[in-house]
């Protein structure tokens, strides 16, 4: 029997097990002031297994992160979706004038957002310190008031408001981001 999933506010008071990845993420977030729920829970690797979860964290729209590069592999991108939507290259290569995208390689997904692949999250860009990375919005996750994602690793899942995303998590991270349209 799975475990019982629960939703608890803020930074977990017991750090033991946990990785810095993620519990860098909580620290942040609590420096910025930012309000957060968080739920703990086996490793997500599919948006199907993710389901359960994602009745926790409601209201939240829960986000599809993809890391996509060009062909060169010189140019990053990190795309929000929702989680339902489906995904085709062709429509937003020619809203961001990138030709041939695709997944990027995982070296490139720790190198810049410090994360593993499976644990992709706009999170990851607080390790972008370089803004190599420029985050893909789709219009209809901007139009929710909670959103959820992993806190850069996929055996936690945390809800907080767009807001709190758009004006102060990614300003403190030095990211602005772009809205595309799928």
């Amino acid at each position: 029997m799975a475990a019982q999933l629960i939703l608890q506010h803020g930074h977990p008071c017991d750090s033991e097990g946990r990785f810095k990845v993620e519990l860098a993420v909580y620290d942040l977030l609590d420096s910025l002031n930012i309000e957060y729920d968080r739920v703990d829970h086996e490793a997500a690797f599919t948006m199907e297994a993710c389901e359960a979860i994602d009745k926790v964290l409601m209201p939240a729209l829960i986000c599809k992160n993809l890391f996509l590069c060009n062909a060169q592999k010189t140019k990053f991108y990190l795309l929000m979706i929702p989680g339902d939507k489906k995904f085709k290259t062709k429509d937003i290569s020619h809203q961001i004038n990138s030709s041939r995208l695709s997944f990027a390689p995982e070296e490139f997904m720790e190198k810049y957002l410090g994360v593993a692949s499976g644990s992709v999250s706009v999170m990851g860009l607080m390790n972008d310190h370089g803004n190599q990375v420029t985050l893909l919005i789709d219009e209809d996750v901007l139009r929710a008031d909670y959103f959820g994602c992993h806190p850069c690793m996929n055996t936690s899942s945390i809800r907080l408001k767009m807001d709190d995303l758009l004006h102060a998590f990614l300003p403190a991270v030095h990211h602005d981001y772009m809205v595309v349209r799928l």
